[in-house]
């Protein structure tokens, strides 16, 4: 597996075993015409997995959260000649309600679903809004969350339909400045308000990730629609970059995450 794998290049002991799993899965896919599904994935994960697949030229899968747009997501690898549908994939959404006053946050519902037993990987988004939240869960763990009562002190109740929830909107916090190109140093600079030696050390201790792949040079170029992540420092996009100016520096607008 090492051999095959490596194109990818260096990867953490996970990194392989995931990639590893998902060329065992498209070989038994394609081989007893069955669908395989992985657990939840972070977006590093996924970027790993679309590598892995681009690689055995696999183009019959699909990434599904439980709603358009999710963060954590399961891949499909359907079986030849199948067209991939979200209401195949072994997920359910729980869809709890409290009362306004009470402030409950991500964290409140994820430490609370982790004290259960129940694998972090089994569960993905958490959304939660005023008075009410959503927790999109593999189908195996879905009893066990869904009989929740208590979110700490707070009580709960679980049921509603998932149309009904409001999904939050999105926020984020904007940083614009001038860069000499768009160089990954130069881009994070304006994005965490550094100095460029400052973020070419980030980026060499490998705390920054662009679209999800963890850097150790400073001269990776980045556009616009780009994601980037620092430990410590959260997680930006690219939202825009400019004609230059007459010095030749050219403008951007990086928004963060919030």
């Amino acid at each position: 597996m090492t051999d095959s794998l490596s194109f990818l290049g260096q990867l953490s002991r996970e990194d392989k075993l995931l990639a590893g799993r998902v060329l065992d899965s498209v070989e038994a896919s394609g081989e007893k015409y069955i669908n395989k599904y992985t657990f939840f994935l972070d977006e590093h994960q996924k970027a790993l997995c679309q590598k892995v697949l681009a690689s055995v030229c696999c183009d019959n899968y699909m990434f599904y959260g439980g709603y358009e747009g999710a963060q954590r997501t399961v891949l499909g690898i359907f079986e030849p000649y199948s067209e991939p549908v979200p209401d195949a994939f072994p997920l359910k959404a729980v869809c709890f309600s409290f009362r306004k006053e009470d402030n409950l946050t991500h964290r409140d519902f994820l430490g609370c679903i982790m004290s259960l037993g129940v694998e972090r990987d089994t569960v993905g988004d958490i959304l939660v809004s005023e008075g009410s939240a959503v927790v999109f869960v593999y189908d195996t763990v879905y009893s066990d969350v869904s009989a929740l009562e208590r979110i700490g002190r707070v009580g709960v109740k679980t049921g509603g339909d998932l149309s009904s929830f409001s999904f939050p909107e999105q926020k984020y916090i904007s940083a614009e400045g001038t860069v000499a190109s768009m160089r990954i140093d130069s881009v994070l600079a304006v994005a965490l308000r550094l100095s460029r030696e400052k973020s070419a050390a980030l980026i060499r201790s490998g705390a920054v990730q662009l679209n999800y792949v963890v850097l150790t040079g400073t001269d990776a170029g980045v556009s616009e629609g780009d994601i980037i992540s620092a430990k410590g420092y959260g997680k930006f996009i690219v939202r825009s970059v400019g004609s230059a100016t007459k010095k030749g520096r050219i403008h951007i607008t990086v928004d963060k995450y919030i």
